[in-house]
């Protein structure tokens, strides 16, 4: 029962906990295999982005964290005041039910023209609909032929062009008739 929901000695809730706690661990190892230990300030400098990030919310990942800051301390090139302690993200009051909320992230400039985006996107695309169809109004009302209307526009003049062919031929008859003029 436990071994299915437990990584690093750790006892985890949900499955998703477990697959969280068993990324960090992966992170945690690549970082030690491509970290520079040698070099303390490169330690220290994961170590705050690592923290302002929130890279670890589980205990394995703070575990990989109290390890880089012991590792900090220890080196005697720090003090208590250069390695910032590692902020938890929730209580462990029983009476709090909710997690307390992460300090406030700083948005990017990137970040905020991808946010942006989808509000640009929705606004373009409704001048764009509102565009067609006053073309579509546009074309419906012309009296030039286009494809919406070229049938009703073509029979319209071939109708009047017919009127006015009978009217001609009335005419012609009429003027036949005056002056008495027969054709078979």
């Amino acid at each position: 029962m436990w071994p299915e929901r437990t990584v690093d000695g750790y006892l985890f809730y949900s499955a998703e906990d477990v697959q969280l706690a068993a990324q960090e661990k992966k992170k945690g190892e690549y970082l030690d295999k491509y970290l520079d230990y040698h070099n303390e300030e490169n330690v220290l400098k994961v170590y705050k982005k690592a923290i302002a990030e929130h890279i670890f919310k589980t205990p394995v990942g703070y575990d990989y964290l109290r390890k880089m800051q012991k590792f900090l301390l220890e080196s005697g090139k720090f003090t208590e005041e250069d390695v910032p302690p590692i902020p938890l993200q929730h209580s462990y009051n029983l009476n709090v039910q909710r997690r307390t909320r992460p300090q406030a992230k700083t948005v990017s400039p990137q970040e905020e023209k991808k946010a942006a985006w989808p509000r640009v996107s929705l606004i373009a695309n409704l001048i764009l609909a509102v565009a067609v169809i006053a073309m579509f109004i546009i074309t419906l009302q012309s009296d030039n032929p286009n494809i919406l209307n070229y049938e009703r526009t073509l029979v319209n003049r071939y109708a009047s062009w017919e009127q006015s062919l009978s009217e001609r031929e009335q005419a012609v008859r009429e003027k036949e008739r005056e002056l008495q003029i027969e054709f078979e």
